[in-house]
């Protein structure tokens, strides 16, 4: 189980982390795929975010996404190919 408890437990976004990776820890083991997990905590987050900031938004922040991600922003491992 990945968890922050070590960290300030004050800092709301470690908070927010560590609940969402319990979460996601309990699903992938009652058996939901990580993949499934995934697609569900994107949908949540996308739909969260356009009602509290609006569709057009949203859409800036996730055009942004597109280089963060070719950058490897978000690979937590690379592999050699």
């Amino acid at each position: 189980m990945r968890c922050f408890e070590e960290f300030d437990t004050e800092n709301p976004n470690l908070k927010a982390l560590d609940l969402i990776l319990a979460a996601w820890d309990e699903g992938v083991d009652t058996g939901v795929q990580p993949q499934q997990m995934a697609y569900a905590a994107l949908f949540t987050a996308l739909t969260d975010l356009v009602s509290i900031y609006g569709e057009d938004a949203v859409v800036h922040l996730t055009r942004g996404l597109e280089k963060r991600i070719g950058e490897g922003e978000f690979t937590l491992a690379r592999r050699d190919q």
